[in-house]
């Protein structure tokens, strides 16, 4: 199949969002044009793409995307950190995923990042499956961590002195 990994601009954030609201309910909508293509953005993303001759049956050339930032392992160093990777469900099997991952990858490499980082639900094993193929590797099982969050009030009432 033709399609082309660019990165994201401005102009694709109506795109990104479309792909995002898909399957989620987001309260970031309205900051993701400032949060991520601004001077200095907390984010960046890449973008799949088909020829016009390939869009969807609602106009859509725009069908995929992974959504990373950089972070910093104090074991390991530079990492990367991959927060979303999405194909339309009609373009997924036909390398669209793997391509997007693999331009993460290149972006790691030449940031000198040590490292790609991501979540997988326990429920997708399609997705763990695929992770697993590309020789990724469950780093709770292997070395025990729990990923953790502090929300709301929460994270409101630790942030006090």
């Amino acid at each position: 199949m033709d399609f082309s990994i660019r990165a994201a601009s401005l102009d694709d954030c109506k795109d990104i969002m479309r792909m995002i609201m898909v399957s989620r309910h987001v309260r970031a909508a309205r900051n993701l044009e400032q949060d991520g293509f601004s001077k200095n953005p907390f984010f960046h993303v890449v973008i799949a793409e088909v020829p016009e001759q390939h869009r969807t049956k609602e106009g859509h050339t725009k069908i995929g995307y992974a959504l990373y930032f950089y972070s910093y392992s104090s074991w390991k160093g530079r990492s990367i950190y991959m927060l979303d990777l999405y194909v339309m469900p009609e373009f997924r099997g036909k390398g669209v995923g793997k391509a997007l991952m693999s331009k993460v990858a290149q972006l790691a490499l030449a940031a000198g990042c040590h490292q790609l980082n991501f979540t997988v639900a326990d429920w997708n094993k399609p997705s763990m499956d695929f992770y697993l193929s590309q020789g990724c590797f469950d780093v709770t099982a292997s070395l025990g961590y729990h990923c953790m969050r502090c929300e709301g009030e929460a994270l409101e009432h630790l942030a006090q002195p």
